[in-house]
């Protein structure tokens, strides 16, 4: 495929695309309906239906009955671990090894147009974003995911919180789960502004921050404290009436989902002529210049509401500069006072 069609490369060959970043259309105003029909099937495929389809072969396959999850054991607490550890390594370890081991698809809709493999640096353990980030991933980021899980489902399972069934509330945990994924960029965006704090920034968030130039493996390279507090999005179905498997899946939006953020691709190429668009470019921004996006993708228009929206564009550029002089400007004021 062409990239440039649809974007286009600087001279240190990081690649931008044409289009603007846009927030979900029902924020439009006035509301068009064809415009919201049309974006609704993006919505939910194809990565909110991985989300969903791994959340209902967890519940088939790897979660244990009722009866055993009343009682926290090592058991099958490591049974979801290493449920946890095989999907991320097969899911991620693909696409690290096809896109950014092989190159496959070289630069093409690469935003930063070098590999983190050709860029050794000592903020990272070995020198090695690659390895740093894997290690901080299974020995950090995915234990952390399987606390937050066992907690959920021994609540659930206890009767500490209130199992609602599919039978008696099909409508209601329906929309419940379609809202799942709006319920993860609020909660993402409450702790993401506040870990962007200087103190916690400088002993936890930054952590992650090293990765500027990301790739799948960075998704779960966090600090302890981070990574705990991004799983526990799952804990609001602990306040919420819900059930297990909705509960599941808000914590797979979570879990498998900061894959979207990281991908470093606008798009895979998959074929010659098909490829999965990523919806990474938002994050991206974030990575790139740290006071930006501290949202999703647009779903809820947080960011916006809070002025720290980034579209991608020249005109995102100038309002993020015009915003970090109006703040160096009050700090040399504070500091002349």
């Amino acid at each position: 495929m062409d990239d440039l069609a649809f974007g286009v490369r600087n001279k240190r060959g990081d690649w931008t695309p044409k289009a603007r970043l846009e927030f979900a259309p029902f924020w439009d105003r006035p509301l068009r309906l064809a415009k919201i029909l049309a974006w609704l099937p993006g919505y939910v495929w194809p990565w909110n239906a991985f989300h969903l389809a791994t959340a209902l072969l967890y519940w088939r396959f790897v979660v244990p009955d009722a009866e055993t999850m009343k009682t926290i054991s090592w058991g099958w607490a490591l049974r979801l671990y290493v449920a946890n550890a095989l999907s991320i390594f097969a899911l991620y370890g693909a696409i690290e090894l096809f896109w950014y081991v092989r190159r496959k698809q070289g630069v093409r809709f690469k935003f930063n147009g070098k590999f983190p493999a050709d860029n050794p640096s000592d903020v990272f353990w070995f020198k090695s974003q690659n390895l740093d980030n894997a290690l901080r991933t299974f020995f950090v980021g995915i234990p952390c995911w399987t606390i937050v899980e066992v907690f959920m489902l021994w609540a659930f399972a206890t009767g500490r919180v209130h199992w609602l069934t599919w039978a008696d509330h099909p409508v209601y945990l329906a929309a419940l789960a379609l809202l799942a994924p709006a319920i993860h960029e609020l909660h993402f965006f409450a702790i993401h502004r506040a870990i962007h704090s200087p103190w916690l920034y400088k002993h936890v968030h930054s952590v992650h921050h090293n990765s500027i130039n990301p790739s799948p493996w960075s998704s779960h390279s966090m600090h302890p404290v981070e990574t705990l507090l991004y799983h526990s999005v799952a804990l609001w179905h602990l306040v919420i009436p819900s059930n297990p498997v909705v509960a599941l899946f808000q914590l797979h939006v979570a879990g498998f989902g900061a894959l979207n953020g990281h991908i470093g691709f606008d798009r895979l190429e998959l074929t010659e002529g098909a490829a999965l668009e990523s919806h990474a470019f938002a994050h991206y921004l974030h990575h790139k210049y740290f006071e930006v996006n501290y949202g999703g993708d647009g779903l809820i228009p947080l960011d916006r509401w809070f002025g720290t929206w980034h579209d991608g564009t020249k005109d995102g550029d100038a309002l993020m500069q015009a915003r970090f002089e109006k703040k160096r400007a009050r700090s040399n004021a504070g500091r002349a006072a």
